[in-house]
Formats: structure tokens, sequence, C-alpha cells
């Protein structure tokens, strides 16, 4: 059986699961054949906080949680192959092909592809957000959410978001932290290094309901080192800061930082002398791939930071990618994560069928 209490929850999980009380979402799960999907499934329905869809084989994923004596109660599974649904997406797909030129678009074999066909569901009012990549290649759940679901047109290029918790690392306590880009701009530019800075604080400020502190980091902290890296970053700051200010977004944005002048005030005290007391970076920003996805497995694997995520930003509809590794407590928070965010866009979206 799931926990059911409020009590078995983190600090962070269980705000989000009071946010999502009030206000339930429906989130697809693109491989719900995974007893890992089908165990978080049915928390969410204990706690009465998502309605969740899981696409699948409906015998399989039924035989599977009647091994583990898992109740299916209010847990919707569709089969992409049979649904009700499925002329009315091909049409829209044709549609879709059409206008993009891309007849494969409109082949059903890849509609009925569950990355392909729970996008759609998301895209269309069918669900409110999507959670997959657990059971696939990080690549092809990007490309369906990609050639399914509507652009943001303020970004010019997705981009993941993961949310780390750890409770045990004074410089944290019960808030959480968010990295960024951890999954998909190898070599962001300075342009794409600001959008990642703007985009990943207004998600901050949503969970956190207060001004985030935003750091760009870097080897070079406020010109200690000319290196063009530090340059690019210095200069992504300044972008974002602008935009910042521009926009009249209740951000905290700054830059070039190393790390511990980021997280650490007395590290900011010793290397910023002329600087007022900091607050700890709510928000990492990292000058490329590598220093994200090296950082944030260090972080989990050696010292035991809880991952959710990640949230994909630059689409139009709420969407998350958990990898093959994940386990329940990760999908657990990253569904609970992108659920809410599925509350904001519904608040600034009221008139549409989402």
């Amino acid at each position: 059986m799931p926990d059911t209490s409020p009590a078995d929850l983190n600090d962070v999980t269980r705000r989000l699961v009071e946010q999502l009380r009030n206000h339930p979402k429906r989130v697809v799960f693109t491989e719900g054949e995974d007893i890992r999907v089908i165990k978080a499934a049915a928390r969410f329905v204990a706690l009465e906080a998502v309605s969740p869809i899981l696409l699948g084989d409906s015998q399989r994923i039924k035989a599977l949680a009647a091994e583990h004596n898992i109740p299916m109660n209010f847990i919707r599974v569709i089969n992409p192959k049979t649904s009700s649904d499925l002329p009315l997406f091909m049409k829209r797909a044709e549609n879709m092909a059409r206008y993009r030129d891309n007849p494969q678009l409109a082949n059903k074999e890849t509609i009925t592809r569950p990355h392909h066909f729970g996008a759609m569901m998301v895209q269309y009012g069918h669900a409110d957000a999507i959670v997959g990549g657990n059971q696939a290649i990080p690549a092809y759940y990007f490309r369906a959410l990609m050639q399914n679901i509507k652009p943001d047109a303020n970004v010019a290029r997705i981009f993941g978001v993961t949310m780390l918790v750890a409770p045990h690392f004074p410089l944290l306590g019960d808030r959480p932290l968010f990295l960024a880009d951890t999954g998909l701009i190898p070599q962001p530019d300075v342009t794409q290094l600001s959008t990642i800075a703007i985009e990943t604080g207004k998600l901050a400020l949503h969970f956190l309901g207060r001004t985030p502190q935003i750091a760009l980091l870097s080897h070079s902290t406020k010109g200690t080192s000319s290196t063009p890296e530090a340059h690019k970053v210095a200069a992504a700051t300044a972008l974002a800061q602008s935009r910042a200010k521009e926009e009249l977004l209740d951000l905290n944005i700054d830059g070039e930082l190393q790390a511990d002048v980021a997280m650490c005030p007395v590290a900011a005290e010793t290397k910023l002398p002329d600087a007022v007391s900091r607050q700890s970076a709510d928000v990492l920003v990292f000058p490329n791939l590598d220093a994200a996805h090296i950082s944030l497995k260090l972080l989990q694997h050696l010292a035991g930071a809880q991952n959710y995520g990640q949230i994909i930003l630059g689409l139009s509809r709420p969407a998350a990618q958990v990898p093959r590794t994940a386990s329940v407590e990760t999908i657990f928070g990253t569904t609970a994560a992108v659920a809410v965010e599925a509350i904001k866009y519904h608040q600034l979206h009221p008139d549409s069928d989402f």
C-alpha cells in the first residue's frame, strides 16, 4: 500500500501536495507499465492530489499492480492504440503535418506511441501535465514533446530544470534548490544563458512565493578571471538583469559567481568585501551542460540530495522528464512539481481548454 499521509512527505513535497489538494490536476504518465509509476500514481490518489492517467496495456498494468498489492481505484489507464480519442488526434495530426510540411507527424504508428499520444493529450486539453522518460532514451521523449506541444514564444530553445531537496544541508534547510540547464543545451550562448536565468527564476518565484536569488555560476567571481567563458557568464548576467528590469520581474540576479560565493554567505563576504550580507542562492544557472549534469549527479549520489525533475521549460504546456534510474520518490515529487506548474498555467489562461 502507498503512503497515504501528508506526514510521510518532506517539507517541499508537502507544500506542493497541499496546493494540489485544493486544485487537483490530471497528469498523464507516458510509460505506465512501470511499477514505480503505478506506486506514485496510487500515492497521489490516496492523498487526493492528482488524477493519474497511465498510458499502456490495461491488462499488463492491472496485473503488475495486483502483483504488488497496489489499488488501481481512480487511476485511469489508456491504450493509445485503442483509445476513442485516436481519430480526433489523427485529424489534428494531419492538420499539423500540413502546416509543418512533415507527413510523418500524421503517421498512425507515430501518434499511437505513448510519448506522442501523451504530448497530444496535454496539448489539446485532455490532461494538464505530462511526465515521462522513466523507460525511454531522453532524446525520444524530448522529440515527441517538441513535435506535439507548441513552444513558448518567449523561449527560443527548451531546457530542463532539476529541483533538489536536501534538508540535511545547512544552507538549504526546508527549501528547494533549482539547477539549470541540467539536460538539453550543451553550450548555451549569452542569450540562452540569460533566458535560462529568467525562466528558471520565474519558476522558483512560483514555488517559493518570494523573490528568488539567482546566481549565474562560473570559475570566476566578478572578473577574477578574464577567460572567454567568464566573460560569457558576465554578459549573460547583465542581459538577464536588464530584461528583468524592463519586464518588472521580481527576481534578484547576480553573476558571474563561483559556487561557494553563490551558496555560502561567509565565502561571499570574504571574496566580495564590499558586498552586503547575501542570502544563499535559490537558483544555480550553470555555464554549460557538463557542469550542470556532473554537479547534479555528485549532489545526488555523494551528498544524498533528493532530485525532482527535470521540469521542461520552453513549452506552452507543463511537462517533465524523469531518468530511467528514477525512484518512486523522484517520480512522485517531479509529478507534484509539474502539476503545481499546471495550476499556474490555468491561472494565467483561465479561458483555455486546459
